[in-house]
């Protein structure tokens, strides 16, 4: 588990774009990679997930998906799919978004409001906090993959 604290917004756009070389160099090739991004409202996640995208090669606008739920983003690359679930009662309905036909090997998931999405525990799991004008930034890894993910990403917090 790391813990960082990020001051300011350019601080979490640096993060995700750290976040992002770590992944990507560290992400399996026969399945997808799924980052959970967890807080309240305005804690960060898109913010994170713009960084995180930028630096793999975004080059458009990064919206917050917050009422389309599913932007894919199909880069040179990699996959990414970008998922806030914020408006969703479930893994019900989130079922019916057609998830699915997304799950590319390779691919990388940033899943905002993954409580209401079922199937596999995320690779990576990214805490967000409100703390005053920054922001407190946990990440846990589940597996090897994630743990390799982490790990990277931890060697370079010096960066931010």
């Amino acid at each position: 588990m790391t813990a960082l604290r990020l001051d300011g917004e350019e601080a979490t756009v640096r993060a995700g774009r750290l976040l992002a070389e770590a992944v990507l160099n560290n992400r399996p090739g026969d399945r997808a990679f799924r980052i959970d991004l967890i807080g309240p409202l305005g804690a960060g996640k898109t913010t994170l997930s713009r960084g995180f995208l930028r630096e793999a090669g975004a080059t458009g606008p990064v919206p917050s998906p917050t009422y389309t739920l599913v932007e894919p983003y199909p880069l040179d690359a990699v996959l990414v799919i970008h998922v806030d679930l914020y408006r969703i009662n479930g893994a019900t309905e989130a079922e019916a978004l057609g998830l699915r036909e997304y799950d590319a090997p390779g691919a990388v998931w940033l899943v905002e409001w993954p409580e209401r999405l079922a199937g596999p525990a995320a690779d990576l799991a990214i805490t967000l906090a409100v703390d005053g004008d920054s922001r407190r930034m946990t990440l846990a890894a589940e597996g090897a993959n994630g743990l390799g993910a982490l790990e990277a990403f931890s060697a370079k917090t010096g960066e931010l």
